[in-house]
């Protein structure tokens, strides 16, 4: 008995029986289907972290004032004032070869007005420099050139959020914004970059930082109230740009080796790596209890053609008694069991790639169809079927010829 006349006599053995052969599907169908959104959802849980992280910039790290003790108790972070413009000017000589660019980030929530409207959102005080560490762009008007970002003058750079909250739909660029009721003219609209670690990145409006200590602050401070972004030239000498940050500004306030540092410094990747590994902790645990679905759904085809083997035993009875060999008896359960698994298993597929394109959409991260997966995937669902048909169809065709034909006569 010829591939394509085994495959004509599943196929008609399923078909009599449409209900039974679907609900047998259901379990392949399922399993193959969690797998996909599972490990799609990971991925895409995975390169939301990535993005959400790499909005802060590129190969950054961040420095800060750190924290004092009175009388016992300690203050918060950022609350012993210790970082000095002088530091930062250390950092920018050159001396640290792995540092690319530095930038001082000043920071405060204030209200601000347009003619029409007003808003309250954070204000930043920095340089040029901040908006290539953020990889930042207009996308109306301009930024900061290198001349007015380390200028007094009075002009600001808004977000996505500020610009629709004052101005609608018209365009801003060129308008007054006034900020703690001082007019500033508007240069630029940046590009939306949507939620970040701290919230609504698109809720800012930037100002020089110059600018900000004379109007914000009100006067020019010894030191820097806020953060220094140090931006170096790749992201794998982040341990040894950290050491020598560290060394260079203890040196510079004088701490000896028994004093703790007076400052914090931060690598965000760390950070962002943690998420990432706890999220693809949760996705692995998760695609596992799916393939365990997968599983069982197996051995509902195995107790599905274990009945279909006892229900059909006077017809196997008569294959073998007009010339069919226990082969061609084996080779057609196994080919219904294959034919069950890899039908389940394009269902499958289809119910997955469904599943994470909804949560893609409904999480708002990128959506991600696992190729490598889903074949594998498939590929075990056909393994299923073989594995889990094969007991079934050795037992039908082992069956006595006289004793089949005479079952239920």
């Amino acid at each position: 008995m010829n591939v394509f006349t085994t495959l004509k006599l599943a196929m008609r053995a399923l078909w009599r029986n449409k209900v039974r052969s679907t609900l047998t599907m259901l379990g392949i169908v399922f399993g193959i289907g969690a797998v996909i959104a599972m490990v799609a959802g990971g991925q895409g849980a995975q390169q939301a972290v990535r993005d959400v992280f790499q909005s802060l910039g590129t190969n950054v790290l961040i420095l800060t004032n750190g924290s004092q003790r009175s009388f016992g108790a300690a203050g918060g972070a950022g609350s012993r004032q210790s970082i000095t413009w002088d530091d930062m000017k250390a950092l920018q000589s050159g001396e640290i070869q792995s540092i690319r660019w530095v930038t001082p980030m000043l920071q405060t929530r204030t209200q601000v007005a347009s003619e029409d409207a007003n808003w309250n959102t954070s204000v930043i005080g920095t340089t040029a420099i901040w908006f290539q560490i953020r990889n930042w762009p207009a996308a109306q008007g301009t930024v900061f050139d290198e001349d007015s970002g380390d200028s007094n003058a009075k002009i600001a750079v808004i977000g996505k959020t500020v610009a629709t909250q004052l101005y609608g739909t018209s365009n801003p660029v060129g308008q007054t914004i006034r900020i703690s009721g001082q007019p500033y003219e508007v240069v630029g609209v940046l590009t939306s970059k949507g939620q970040g670690p701290m919230g609504d990145n698109d809720d800012t409006l930037v100002i020089p930082v110059k600018t900000y200590q004379q109007k914000i602050e009100k006067g020019l401070a010894k030191y820097i109230k806020g953060q220094v972004l140090i931006s170096m030239t790749s992201d794998d000498l982040a341990e040894r740009t950290m050491s020598q940050v560290t060394g260079l500004i203890r040196d510079r306030h004088k701490l000896d080796s028994s004093d703790e540092d007076d400052f914090r410094i931060r690598n965000p990747a760390e950070f962002a790596q943690a998420q990432q590994d706890s999220t693809q902790r949760i996705a692995t645990l998760l695609a596992i209890v799916a393939a365990v679905s997968l599983f069982v759904g197996g051995i509902g085809v195995m107790n599905i053609m274990l009945v279909s083997v006892i229900e059909r035993t006077r017809e196997i009875g008569i294959r073998m008694a007009v010339g069919a060999k226990p082969i061609d008896v084996m080779t057609q359960f196994l080919v219904e069991s294959l034919v069950l698994a890899s039908v389940g298993g394009v269902l499958g597929l289809a119910l997955g790639a469904a599943a994470a394109k909804y949560m893609a959409g409904y999480f708002g991260w990128k959506f991600f169809f696992p190729a490598t997966t889903a074949a594998i995937a498939f590929f075990v669902a056909g393994g299923v079927g073989v594995v889990f048909g094969l007991y079934p169809a050795i037992r039908a065709s082992r069956l006595d010829p006289i004793t089949a034909l005479r079952y239920e006569t």
